[in-house]
């Protein structure tokens, strides 16, 4: 039995992956954090028979409890410090928070070798995202010039969403856009041609009617391509391959990134 600590467990992607767990035969949730239901049972907030363990206010107090995976799916202001307070019990960790930059993920590998634990960053936990990154790589290595645009909800207070970042960290790797015009040359406020992340350039929408969206647009000769993916309204689409990450995250040391990188492909 994989023994999971969930924080942010009463949140939109939270909540859906502690009802996952309880159907699964080899998890089991030991701890959990929220802030809002401090002092509460899981089980009773969730409406999940099964999940019986109190709620605590912070990643340190559930702690207390042993558990063999932290789950971290709150904020980027308390992710770095929920992370290296699970990797200091002993705890590997699956990352679902988005907001942290290719900078604190390097410093949080540094934690996982020095404390030797692994450690899974998925920007989006959806098989179909999954498919997105794979496609875009491919179109990348044929087609010299690209830009991304990143939509999200109106209220997402990080620009671009962990989607995105993980995006443009994985079509780096491969070569950066090519620009006909230099930014330092657009005739205008540079800052209409998007932000720069990892060499691309990102346009970043916040409207209601958004859940995450991601659009991978290629310009070719006379045409483009694009390679779009869009979220549904329910989180259940996460559920599957956050499982995946936990069951996989105990299985090397230090700091891997994206879901590809421990499946069997």
């Amino acid at each position: 039995m994989i023994r999971v600590c969930l924080a942010g467990a009463t949140g939109w992607a939270g909540a859906a992956l502690a009802r996952g767990i309880s159907r699964t035969q080899d998890l089991q949730v030991v701890g959990a954090v929220s802030r809002r239901y401090a002092g509460q049972n899981l089980g009773d907030v969730l409406d999940i028979p099964n999940a019986n363990c109190v709620i605590a206010a912070s990643a340190e107090d559930a702690l207390s409890n042993s558990c063999d995976v932290f789950v971290e799916y709150t904020k980027p202001e308390a992710a770095k410090a929920n992370i290296r307070a699970a990797l200091q019990h002993g705890a590997h960790v699956v990352i679902g928070t988005s907001g942290l930059t290719d900078d604190d993920l390097a410093e949080i590998d540094i934690w996982a070798r020095e404390y030797q634990r692994g450690v899974l960053a998925v920007g989006n936990f959806s098989l179909t995202v999954f498919v997105l990154n794979k496609c875009a790589e491919l179109a990348a290595r044929y087609l010299q010039q690209y830009e991304i645009i990143d939509y999200a909800h109106d209220d997402k207070k990080d620009s671009p969403s962990g989607t995105v970042r993980e995006l443009t960290y994985r079509l780096s790797q491969i070569h950066p856009p090519k620009l006909t015009i230099p930014l330092e040359e657009t005739q205008g406020p540079t800052e209409v041609r998007g932000a720069t992340m990892n060499g691309i350039q990102v346009h970043s929408l916040r409207l209601p009617g958004y859940v995450i969206s991601v659009e991978a647009i290629f310009g070719g000769l006379g045409d483009r391509l694009s390679i779009r993916y869009d979220a549904g309204s329910s989180a259940e689409s996460y559920v599957d391959g956050a499982l995946l990450a936990i069951r996989k995250v105990r299985t090397f040391v230090g700091l891997k990134r994206g879901l590809d990188s421990v499946m069997d492909l």
